[in-house]
């Protein structure tokens, strides 16, 4: 099964998910130079001792990823699920999807760069906790009632994942060698990056890699 709300043990732990969202955050820097037109993004100095991984589809759905010292934290928005047209017709999540954040989390839920009130789930997970955690929430019997699934499965770790995704969305062969390299955090080099696009160089995206935190020569 893929990543979402109800097959939490899919996601991976707070370390590799830093990882895997700065992979992709630098792939999509690298692919789509004008950051509009992005889809993953990742502030490693989003604020002192916290770091953010986001990403928009332009269409009004979106996650954001919070690490902080208390753990990890993702609120997710699909407007197109049940729970997202529900959100949208009531001015409110569906009962029980916010209900249970842990108060180390709360800031995160009042943050307005966070679009507040929009959310179709949350996962949270403390470092003491021994995996992702969830509301308690009596789902309508759809297949993806809350988006997650759709907006999640990109995190899986695999670079085919992100492959089919990006060739999709960019209308161009990616060579799975290189997406490879980004996911093991390999260091970035002109090379590296002229494989993945041979329109820009390394000094075209260096302040966007800067800011992600991913290793580079």
């Amino acid at each position: 099964m893929k990543i979402s709300s109800r097959n939490l043990t899919a996601l991976s732990g707070i370390t590799e998910l830093i990882k895997r969202t700065r992979s992709l955050a630098t792939l999509d820097t690298i692919l789509e130079p004008e950051w509009e037109f992005r889809y993953y993004s990742f502030n490693s100095k989003w604020d002192k001792g916290e770091q953010l991984a986001s990403m928009r589809d332009g269409s009004g759905s979106f996650y954001f990823i919070l690490f902080n010292s208390s753990g990890s934290i993702i609120k997710g928005f699909d407007r197109e699920s049940p729970l997202g047209i529900y959100n949208e017709a009531n001015g409110t999540p569906w009962p029980g999807v916010l209900d249970s954040v842990p108060s180390a989390f709360n800031e995160f839920l009042t943050e307005p760069a966070f679009f507040v009130g929009e959310a179709t789930f949350c996962l949270w997970r403390e470092f003491n906790d021994d995996l992702w955690r969830t509301g308690s929430i009596a789902f309508p019997n759809e297949e993806d009632p809350d988006g997650s699934e759709r907006l999640l499965y990109i995190l899986d770790g695999d670079p085919l994942t992100f492959k089919e995704w990006a060739e999709g969305y960019h209308e161009k062969s990616i060579p799975i060698d290189s997406i490879g390299k980004i996911y093991e955090h390999r260091p970035l080099t002109d090379e590296l990056v002229q494989s993945l696009n041979p329109g820009i160089e390394m000094k075209d995206v260096i302040e966007d890699v800067e800011e992600i935190g991913y290793p580079h020569i």
